[in-house]
């Protein structure tokens, strides 16, 4: 359904962005946050998932600047190179601002959501703290989200596996006691990366549940 398109930034770089447009009455925007591996087959067909719900979609490959056209599978050098773009080359506060563009982009013709899963579950999660014009967002298994000093300012759930190995539980049920404002925090009897089928730690009943959950919190706001 979707299709590629570049788009330029607030910094002036042209990123490739895969563009999904709504099946039906437009419900309006979601931006899409990839994970460390790119703009892969699964994140865009997630992106194209929201699409068949009534929303245009953009998706930005987030680590364009530095390493056109990335993606990666899983594990073996691919896995490596996600890690190093992700944690010491590329800026996440870049990312944010990458995800404010595309908000901004759709805001004219009807709210926009943002969801984004592991590295882009903490960018989302960033998003609605900084991001104007952000309606809500959904953020998956974000490993800097207990950690980090942003609260969201719009309405915002966030979904953990409790089995997940690189996001200790009890930073995750922390995070649920603090009662973040605007902040829901869901936890799923599954590990890292429950939403994607071609991972080891798919748990389909988890999926399923975020992904409806997702989707009545952006028809609550306005989608």
């Amino acid at each position: 359904m979707g299709s590629i398109q570049r788009m330029t930034m607030a910094d002036g770089a042209t990123v490739e962005v895969w563009h999904a447009v709504p099946r039906g009455a437009r419900r309006g925007g979601v931006v899409v946050a990839q994970e460390i591996f790119g703009l892969t087959d699964h994140i865009r067909e997630v992106a194209d998932g929201f699409a068949d719900a009534g929303y245009e979609v953009l998706a930005p490959a987030l680590f364009d600047r530095e390493h056109p056209g990335f993606v990666a599978g899983y594990d073996g050098d691919g896995f490596d190179r996600a890690i190093e773009l992700a944690r010491r080359v590329h800026p996440f506060d870049l990312s944010v601002a990458d995800i404010g563009t595309c908000v901004a982009t759709l805001a004219a013709r009807g709210p926009v959501f943002v969801v984004g899963y592991c590295y882009g579950g903490s960018v989302a999660w960033a998003a609605a703290a900084r991001v104007a014009g952000v309606a809500a967002a959904s953020c998956y298994y974000g490993s800097m989200i207990p950690d980090t000093p942003d609260r969201p300012q719009v309405p915002t759930i966030a979904h953990f596996g409790r089995h997940d190995s690189g996001i200790p539980i009890d930073k995750v049920e922390a995070l649920a006691r603090n009662h973040p404002e605007h902040a829901t925090i869901h936890v799923y009897d599954a590990g890292h990366g429950f939403n994607s089928d071609r991972r080891k730690d798919y748990h389909a009943p988890s999926a399923a549940l975020a992904r409806e959950r997702t989707l009545a919190l952006f028809r609550a706001n306005g989608g």
